[in-house]
């Protein structure tokens, strides 16, 4: 299911030396220093690694916020900031809003915006996990693991740590609360779509995929609405996919719903339901081509393309038929003028989000190596230097198409 969900781009950052001459005032100092540096470096590389896998990702992610957390945490035994917190200018582009950067002089920032691209990094290998020809239900377990861990990162983000930010996220930047929200929505409606697919591939009832179904749809309503009072020009393309994976969704809701009622001699309302069912697909489809020709961020899903998305327009018809040759012959219902109200609730195969914990401090971080560094010896690397460092687009790998079965697991 290559191009079956839409990506943002990554966040593209300024390099950072970490070389604090004169501030780091020991080996031991001067090492952290180093690390930080190459431990950032590293992290950045592998966001663009197609080789890159969930353990290499949170070995690489430890390691540099292991180090991290000693310019943030406490060190020296009381409540006071840490010293270090401020030192350094972080320049960070947001998801939506170009290769326009955001700087903020606060190792916190640092923290929230490298975590926030581990989450993005968590979306992207689930698409292209999931883009494979034959995918495994180990790997399809690994999908839905990663669309949950990347919801707990951006959860963790919006509750613990973009609280402690001094300045504030401005309007339309991604650790505003209206683009965390959708961010966190969007990666639980996803990895409820590889349940429903699992749902469907195991032939599981109809009454548990229709919930899902329809509580995967009130996911991507939601995370449409939440945002509405964005630009149209930066969250308009990223509206128009959570629009069509909402109608594509009621209309699996409407066509599972009218399975169930026509197994309990409900044909009459069973084929009103496959008749919304039927007006949903029809929306899901032309809102796939208004979303192909809306510019905006990130790269364009083809749902209308994949089989999981045709297979739908061929079941909802043929049970559409088969209810109706059953009333002509059998039931004889009058067909309400009402669509069914649905009001379904999935007791089973909801995504949570997996909580997120910042790694242990790094040994190196001592209170004793945290006394060396002098803050009035001034850094002078970045007062030295005549420009500040350009913020270059992240190159990120193309999602190769194959051949689309047609299936989620195999």
């Amino acid at each position: 299911m290559a191009h079956w969900f839409h990506r943002n781009p990554l966040k593209a950052t300024a390099p950072v030396s970490f070389n604090y001459y004169g501030v780091a005032g020991s080996p031991a100092a001067n090492k952290i220093c180093n690390d930080l540096r190459t431990n950032r470096a590293r992290l950045l590389e592998m966001f663009t690694d197609v080789t890159c896998n969930p353990e290499m990702m949170k070995n690489a992610t430890d390691a540099y916020f292991s180090l991290l957390q000693g310019f943030i945490s406490s060190l020296d035994g009381t409540t006071q900031e840490n010293k270090m917190r401020f030192i350094q200018n972080f320049k960070w582009t947001d998801t939506l809003q170009g290769n326009t950067p955001s700087a903020q002089q606060d190792a916190v920032f640092e923290l929230v915006s490298m975590a926030f691209n581990v989450a993005l990094w968590y979306t992207k290998f689930a698409s292209r996990l999931a883009g494979k020809e034959n995918v495994t239900e180990a790997e399809a377990k690994e999908v839905h693991r990663s669309l949950k861990s990347a919801a707990g990162i951006f959860k963790t983000l919006k509750e613990v740590h973009i609280p402690r930010l001094i300045t504030p996220a401005e309007k339309g930047r991604d650790l505003e609360p209206r683009a965390m929200d959708a961010y966190i929505i969007q990666c639980q409606a996803e990895a409820q779509e590889v349940t429903i697919a699992r749902a469907i591939e195991l032939k599981h009832n109809a009454t548990l995929i229709a919930a899902l179904a329809f509580e995967t749809a009130n996911f991507y309503q939601k995370a449409d609405h939440t945002l509405n009072t964005l630009e149209p020009e930066c969250s308009g393309k990223w509206r128009k996919y959570f629009q069509l994976k909402q109608h594509f969704y009621m209309a699996y809701a409407y066509c599972y719903h009218g399975q169930t009622l026509l197994a309990s001699d409900k044909c009459g309302e069973a084929i009103r339901s496959l008749q919304e069912a039927e007006k949903c697909y029809s929306h899901a489809e032309a809102l796939c081509k208004e979303y192909r020709q809306t510019k905006g961020p990130g790269t364009t899903a083809k749902p209308s393309e994949q089989l999981f998305f045709l297979k739908l327009g061929g079941l909802i018809k043929n049970t559409l038929e088969k209810c109706q040759r059953e009333n002509g012959f059998i039931y004889f219902h009058k067909v309400p003028v009402e669509a069914p109200q649905l009001e379904l609730k999935a007791s089973y195969g909801l995504a949570e989000p997996i909580p997120f914990e910042l790694p242990p401090l790094s040994e190196q971080c001592s209170s004793e190596v945290y006394a060396t560094f002098d803050l009035t010896k001034g850094a002078k690397n970045d007062k030295a230097k005549p420009k500040e460092e350009e913020v270059k687009p992240v190159k990120e790998p193309d999602l190769k198409p194959q051949k689309d079965t047609g299936c989620v697991l195999s």
